[in-house]
């Protein structure tokens, strides 16, 4: 180990047609465990009860690592999340949920070397099922080298196959055979059982734990994770694994208790029942007044950017008034809790134009244009629809913020949504009004809707500092659904009611 230089040495410049190989945990990321990521993995493919098995046998999974071998401990962290697991849950959860947590982890003078070589390969003791995605995807790798569990019928047995864990010798072989008589030019580890393998690169570097560095900015990554899906906001550490298990069913209890605030009392009062159980509410702007219907006022169409399904009620919250809400998908069970009248859109243009002109004569309404939620800061594309149907457009910056559970889901149950935001020990919505739309940028001005819609998502955007995008809805369930995001109807339901979000 003391005859490698460390990575700060490396030179960067000029190595577009070198190769390099590097470690995961401790090399390319700065944490040196990989606990939290098998942490994720249970809990998301798993649930509360796999989460508590790992965690159990954590500390096994450490006196093996650190006084037998790294290969025995971390055969017990995949036992323990992955014994009898789906492999399609496994994959999934490597797509939609660990790249958020790897990339906002990278070591900085790592990706400095990685991401300048033409050709770029992991050698990791992590399963590949579980990193190769966010590696090709987000790293632009062109070879991930991990540990190969073995499965049946589709299912995880838990066991690693032959050669079993990528540790030492291993990684060694597992070069060897990849490259075969072709020399890499650098290799990138962190410890002494990485050594094998960076003797076998023409420089080798050593990533020390010590001096710590930042990680890499979002805005450095070839590829910026806009979607991700999972319910846990903070990587868990054993600790904070704890907590999460012990919390959980105190927190289901608080959720219940502010759901039934919110759907059973007056809606004047929910902003204080609110702040009485622990949800901040922050209203900033100056929101218009109800539409008068005897003087055949119109209602006004409150444009939302769309951060969770609870948006509409936030914001009747902030208004004091249950506001109607027109939707895209929403559970059955959201739908029967809700304190508010959803409606839903059903994707064919002339009706759902029919049905927003017909509630907006009844009185105020919302709508999220983007058609779906998005956690990071961009917005996506607005459909252009409503700017078509009315002129009395106020835009509404939605923003919130979680510090344990996140409040949507793609791959999931949607119906639990609303139950994991306010479980959250203290959550909190901002709620901006903004100016409503002058005439002359509207469509009686001479503005096309998507002129309209475009300025509304600029103006938002430009409140909350977010970001632009062209994203769709269709784009980021394929993302992380791997499907389109459409909502199939089974039975029939009120014509004044929907089912999605």
């Amino acid at each position: 180990m003391v005859s490698f230089p460390t990575v700060d040495k490396c030179a960067s410049i000029g190595r577009e047609k070198h190769s390099v190989v590097a470690d995961m945990d401790g090399t390319l990321l700065r944490g040196r465990s990989s606990f939290p990521y098998f942490a994720l993995l249970a809990f998301e493919a798993g649930g509360i009860f796999r989460l508590l098995f790992l965690l159990l046998n954590s500390p096994l999974a450490g006196l093996l690592y650190y006084f037998v071998s790294e290969s025995a401990g971390i055969k017990v962290l995949i036992f323990a999340t992955c014994a009898g697991m789906k492999l399609s849950d496994i994959e999934s959860v490597a797509r939609a949920v660990l790249p958020k947590f790897y990339s906002s982890d990278l070591h900085s003078e790592s990706w400095r070397v990685f991401s300048s070589c033409g050709k770029r390969c992991v050698l990791t003791a992590n399963p590949r099922i579980m990193v190769e995605a966010f590696l090709k995807d987000f790293l632009g790798a062109d070879l991930v080298l991990g540990t190969e569990i073995s499965t049946y019928k589709g299912r995880a047995t838990g066991f690693v196959q032959s050669p079993g864990v990528l540790v030492g010798k291993n990684k060694a072989d597992a070069l060897k055979k990849a490259f075969g008589e072709t020399q890499p030019e650098i290799g990138l580890g962190d410890r002494h059982t990485d050594a094998p393998f960076m003797a076998l690169c023409k420089e080798g570097y050593i990533v020390p734990p010590k001096p710590e560095v930042e990680a890499v900015t979002t805005d450095k990554l070839p590829k910026p994770v806009i979607f991700h899906d999972g319910r846990l906001v903070q990587k868990p550490t054993p600790l904070s694994a704890l907590l999460i298990i012990l919390w959980i069913p105190i927190g289901f209890i608080l959720a219940c208790l502010r759901i039934a605030a919110g759907s059973l009392l007056p809606m004047p009062m929910v902003y204080y029942a609110f702040w009485a159980l622990g949800v901040r509410v922050t209203i900033k702007g100056t929101p218009p007044p109800p539409a008068k219907k005897s003087i055949g006022q119109s209602g006004v169409l409150f444009v939302c950017s769309h951060r969770t399904l609870l948006d509409p009620i936030f914001l009747s919250t902030a208004l004091g008034r249950p506001i109607p809400a027109v939707t895209y998908s929403l559970s059955r069970l959201s739908e029967i809790i809700s304190p508010i009248k959803t409606v839903r859109l059903s994707r064919d243009r002339a009706a759902d134009a029919s049905m927003i002109k017909k509630l907006l004569e009844e009185g105020d309404l919302a709508i999220c244009p983007e058609g779906t939620t998005c956690r990071e800061p961009f917005l996506l594309r607005f459909s252009a629809l409503f700017a078509e149907l009315t002129d009395e457009l106020v835009p509404v910056a939605m923003v919130n913020r979680m510090s344990m559970f996140h409040g949507t889901t793609a791959r999931g149950w949607k119906g639990m949504d609303p139950f994991y935001f306010f479980m959250n020990p203290s959550p909190a919505y901002e709620v901006t009004f903004l100016n409503k739309l002058p005439p002359e940028l509207t469509l009686s001005g001479g503005k096309s809707s998507n002129e309209v819609a475009n300025y509304i998502q600029r103006v938002i955007a430009a409140t909350l500092s977010y970001e632009c995008t062209s994203f769709t809805r269709r784009d980021k369930y394929r993302a992380l659904a791997g499907n389109d995001g459409n909502v199939v109807e089974k039975t029939k339901v009120q014509a004044n009611k929907v089912m999605g979000c």
